[in-house]
């Protein structure tokens, strides 16, 4: 039996999918690319934007053409959110939300039972039962990557942000305890991965359902050998401490480089995404964290055209951005997703105008960029390759997250090399 798989969506994610499939190979099945004929189709699902609704489509209608004779199953946050109307596309079989998606090789069987019975037929999709205890933590990590491995460390958020849907579709927050984890990390340095990337929903929010705290989870993980670096996913900037960053700065393993949230430049718009901070605590998080790690590369996540936000408000958050000390941007559009409270609100920004902030926002990111890279020319680094590129060249990043390239050398892939950028 082949199985393939078609992930969507966050490094959360990834990391999940890669955990199913390691279930599937232990159960006998062989793994083959997405779009190859399988017996077996999974599409791990994201609902974030309604281009993730999109693209699920048309995952689907590809597995279904490719693989027509295949089960094909959706799981994960789409399907949390929207079973219904997963389930009535042609050449469907089975839907799984967010907790029941681990148990899917036992629906599958139970769905091959069922049509050699003669009690089922195709197009069947089994009833979602959603969870979100803290016993529904399923523990996940990635190992399709020779260097790098992302290790989900938390799950679920008890955030309510406006336009979110995910604490509906991953529950509330919560975790495995620190010692699984660090388990979990040991059994990937086994591998001989030298970076792991902490992944979750929230992960600065750790430790909701076992008592302990991010930083704890930190220093613990800090201490796993043949581990060469740590790396942490986004983190709220209401969640980050000086205590955190002091000993961040000191650490040998965790990376200097923090993703963190902005959304908006504007206190107005901030209020209406009901978010936990205003903009002035945003610039003093930054400012903390360039003070005891000089080299950090700091990234945020930005939305554009967010009902409400007018030319001024925008602009606002331009210049905010503009006199930020940060590394890049990831910039979208704002995407209107059923159920959430913002599409109650009135001022909706027109397409067109929410196409052009982005423009002009990627624009800035790309100088900050630029910048970021010209200050650390001629400096030398630790830098992990990861990949063969084209042209003959591989590429790689420093611990502040420089993308590195350098001619192909085999016998670099995966290793720590010391390099002048």
């Amino acid at each position: 039996m082949t199985v393939s798989f078609h992930t969507l969506g966050c490094k959360l994610n990834f990391a999940e999918t890669s955990t199913i499939g390691r279930l599937f190979v232990e159960s006998g099945y062989t793994k083959v690319d997405f779009g190859c004929p399988a017996d077996v189709v999974v599409i791990n699902t994201c609902t974030v934007t309604g281009q993730a609704d999109r693209k699920c489509r048309q995952a689907i209608s590809k597995a279904v053409k490719t693989s027509p004779n295949a089960v094909v199953a959706v799981i994960g946050c789409f399907a949390e959110l929207k079973a219904g109307e997963i389930a009535s596309i042609p050449g469907v079989d089975i839907v799984l939300g967010t907790k029941d998606k681990f148990n899917i090789i036992e629906y599958i069987n139970r769905l091959n039972m069922e049509e050699k019975a003669g009690m089922g037929e195709k197009g069947i999709a089994v009833p979602i039962s959603p969870d979100f205890s803290s016993s529904s933590f399923f523990p996940s990590y990635s190992l399709f990557d020779r260097t790098r491995s992302f290790l989900k460390v938390q799950d679920g958020c008890d955030y309510h942000c406006s336009y979110c849907t995910i604490p509906k579709a991953r529950g509330r927050s919560r975790n495995a305890p620190i010692a699984e984890i660090v388990k979990q990390a040991e059994s990937i340095a086994g591998q001989g991965i030298s970076e792991i990337v902490l992944t979750g929903v929230n992960i600065g929010d750790f430790g909701k359902t076992t008592g302990e705290t991010f930083l704890q989870l930190l220093r613990a993980l800090d201490a796993v050998d043949n581990i060469e670096r740590i790396r942490i996913g986004s983190v709220e900037p209401n969640l980050i401490t000086e205590e955190m960053v002091v000993w961040i700065a000191r650490s040998q393993r965790i990376a200097p480089h923090f993703h963190i949230p902005l959304q908006s430049g504007s206190n107005k718009i901030l209020g209406l995404m009901a978010r936990r901070y205003r903009r002035e605590l945003y610039a003093q998080k930054v400012a903390l964290i360039h003070k005891y790690i000089p080299r950090v590369a700091i990234g945020a996540d930005v939305i554009v055209g967010f009902p409400g936000e007018t030319d001024d408000d925008f602009e606002e958050t331009r210049v905010f951005i503009e006199n930020l000390n940060l590394a890049y941007l990831h910039v979208f559009p704002y995407s209107e997703r059923p159920g959430t409270k913002s599409i109650d609100l009135t001022g909706k920004v027109k397409t067109a105008d929410a196409e052009c902030r982005s423009k002009i926002l990627i624009e800035l990111s790309e100088t900050k960029r630029k910048l970021f890279y010209q200050q650390h020319a001629g400096q030398r680094f630790q830098v992990i390759f990861e990949q063969r590129s084209k042209g003959g060249m591989m590429t790689g990043f420093t611990d502040n997250y420089i993308k590195v390239e350098a001619p192909y050398n085999a016998f670099m892939i995966g290793k720590t090399v010391a390099v002048v950028l």
